[in-house]
């Protein structure tokens, strides 16, 4: 059944809108969309040692309570060195673009309390469940966490946004079924020709691709040589194992 906000609630949301407009653009002003650290630079990634992942997940049937997650692993055995979940209670309403608003408030501050209790354990990188520029504002939620913390952030989404001027889904999912290899890839090129993010083919099993983008400090080129590295099944080691920290905790979405 629709809901029928009442007239007071409507102005309440486009106040609320106009602010995170505002916001987001300030933001995206901060962003950087190429590399800054020395081993970014490096074929092997030499000087890299900890990458982090976050999620969150919604409890099944529930839009309100949710579960968060913060991985940390070495690089480049991946193995897990540090993990945090917790539940969380989102009253922030969702308005489509600006997710990030929603969700990210906690990873931050998640990240905040890793540097409070052990600042050799931050991660040097981290890897949103969700999209970077690959967004309708090309400011999706990698982007908003990594200008926030400023690290390095990269986003990668299982599923496409189909963000306007992308070609058609069928002619994407033609391109995709060429990406024979692991570490295959093709670009996402908007309607401005600009490039804003990559389809990877992330392991050899793997039937479908990841949607690979900038979030914060980091170049296309770079998070993509990254992504794979990090892909022992089809979606990255910190992401994966950031879900399954979330599992542990009950059934989630």
């Amino acid at each position: 059944m629709a809901v029928v906000l009442r007239e007071g609630e409507c102005k309440d949301e486009e106040l609320l809108l106009r602010e995170w407009e505002r916001q987001q653009m300030e933001l995206k002003e901060q962003m950087i969309d190429h590399d800054t650290e020395d081993w970014q630079s490096n074929e092997v990634f030499e000087g890299l040692e900890r990458i982090g992942g976050v999620d969150l997940s919604y409890i099944k049937g529930d839009e309100v309570n949710a579960c968060a997650s913060l991985v940390v692993l070495n690089y480049p055995d991946l193995k897990v060195v540090y993990e945090e979940c917790w539940m969380v209670c989102l009253t922030t309403p969702y308005i489509p673009g600006f997710l990030a608003f929603r969700e990210t408030p906690f990873l931050e501050e998640a990240l905040k309390r890793l540097q409070l209790k052990d600042p050799s354990l931050l991660p040097q990188v981290i890897f949103a469940d969700g999209n970077g520029i690959l967004h309708h504002r090309e400011f999706g939620v990698a982007c908003h966490l990594g200008v926030l913390t400023d690290l390095p952030c990269v986003g990668v989404a299982k599923n496409l946004l189909h963000v306007n001027g992308l070609e058609e889904k069928y002619l994407l999912k033609e391109k995709a079924k060429d990406l024979q290899k692991g570490g295959s890839a093709f670009s996402l090129v908007g309607s401005s020709g600009k490039v804003l993010g990559m389809a990877l083919k992330s392991c050899e099993k793997s039937t479908k691709p990841i949607y690979v983008s900038v979030g914060h400090r980091i170049s296309l080129d770079t998070a993509l040589r990254l992504t794979h590295s990090c892909c022992k099944y089809r979606v990255p080691e910190p992401i994966r194992q950031s879900r399954s920290t979330i599992r542990q905790l009950g059934k989630l979405v």
